[in-house]
This record gives structure tokens, sequence and C-alpha cells, in this order.
């Protein structure tokens, strides 16, 4: 297990970051560069979903070893490049980075450092806890999300501030034992309900956050809200019930 370092000390290597493309020409070589100056990084796992704007070109032109690209053959969706990505995973760790910029790599250690000490299995970054920068945006957006993290909370009994968040973190062997169904933005309440059936040790840390407009590229819309309800009930305990 690696150790937690000290402020300065040296890191060790241990993270496999997976990142799903979908057209982030724009923003993936500022992103990857991020990514790559963290200490915890041993691997970046790009997973391109049928991007039709030049992103895979980019991807494939990335020179560090530590970059594997993948190419998903029509586009399929956020839950479906992960569903790739966690599979091809090699480190210890395991965390989520979107292609966009809201989200800064260099606070990969506060979302690690759970793991790291042998406390958590699986460790959400909270947009909402601990005072950090954000960009303050749509105010129906924010509702929606405490909306869709207090359903979440209601049938998978964890006390999350904030279900929907990108990085989540895990132990590769907690995630590359869950079935991912979910192709779209469904993963995150399948993730977190799976996480919670499982009975990992979740913790969650604060993050800022850089949200974007429509108009600079974000793609979630209600539709996907909506469907994140269904999933909230279809993998809960009670949904499997259902199921069976």
């Amino acid at each position: 297990m690696p150790e937690v370092a000290a402020p300065g000390a040296f890191v060790q290597p241990c993270t496999s970051v997976v990142m799903p493309c979908y057209n982030e020409s724009a923003t993936l070589e500022q992103v990857v560069k991020r990514v790559l100056e963290s200490p915890y990084v041993s691997e970046l796992v790009i997973v391109d979903d049928g991007s039709k704007d030049g992103t895979l070109d980019i991807a494939r032109g990335l020179t560090d070893p530590r970059v594997r690209v993948f190419e998903q053959p029509f586009n399929q969706g956020k839950g479906a490049a992960l569903r790739r990505g966690f599979g091809e995973a090699t480190a210890p760790f395991v965390i989520v980075q979107d292609a966009d910029l809201e989200y800064d790599p260099a606070e990969y250690s506060q979302v690690l450092v759970p793991l790291l000490d042998g406390r958590a299995d699986v460790c959400f970054g909270s947009r909402f806890l601990g005072g950090r920068p954000h960009r303050v945006l749509y105010f129906w957006h924010s509702v929606g999300n405490k909306f869709l993290t207090t359903a979440s909370n209601m049938f998978t009994n964890l006390n999350l501030t904030d279900m929907e968040t990108c990085y989540k973190a895990f132990r590769r062997e907690v995630i590359q034992s869950i079935e991912i169904e979910e192709n779209r933005f469904g993963f995150e309440p399948e993730i977190t309900a799976k996480v919670a059936r499982g009975g990992w040790s979740v913790y969650e840390v604060g993050i800022s956050y850089s949200g974007r407009t429509y108009a600079e590229g974000k793609k979630i819309g209600w539709k996907d809200g909506m469907r994140a309800i269904y999933c909230i009930l279809k993998y809960s305990n009670l949904g499997q019930r259902f199921r069976r």
C-alpha cells in the first residue's frame, strides 16, 4: 500500500486516471497536462466515445508513455466509456476525470488520502463541502443535484452531499468487481447504489469546481436527471427485489 506523503515529500505514482472523452478537442490537451503533472498518476486511460471533432487524433498524438488511448466504435455515453476504462486500469487506485476543465487534478491528493491511508475503499469529491471555490452558474442545476443526492441517500442510507460528482476514486479491485450497466450519466446513481450495497467504506472530501455553461460544452440535461431518478430506484435494494 503506497504511503501518504507529507507535504513536499516524494509521492509514489499509484493511480489510474480514467478519462471518458466526447468532442473535447478544445480542452483535452490542457486537462491531460494537468493530470500528468500530478505525482499520484501512474497512467492515464483515455476512452474516446466516438468523437467527431478531432479529439481522438489529439489523444493519439500524446507522447507521454503513461497515456493509453482506447476508441469506442460509436458514441455510447459516459457510463459505457468508463466501463471500458475501468477494465483497462492497472494501478492500485482508480479515479474518474472528465476531459473538460471543471475539476482540478491538483486536488487528487485530497480525494486519494482516505484510500491511501486505508480508511476508505471509495472516496467522493464533493463540490459542496469544505468551502472551496466554485463557479456560480445554474440555480436549477444545484436544486436538481441536491434533490438527486437526497433521493439517492434515502435509498442507499449514505449521507453524501454530492452524489453526481465526477471525482470518484476507488480501490481498483472494488471498481473492477462492479458490473456497470448504465451507458450514460445514469452511471453516477448506479455506482453509488452498488457501492452502498457492497458494504464498502465510503468517504467524502471537499473539492473546488469550475463549472461550464452549455455554450462551453456542458452536455448533461433534464433527460439525464429523469434517468437518474429511475436509476436510484432501479439499483436500490428495493429495486433489486423487483428485478429478481
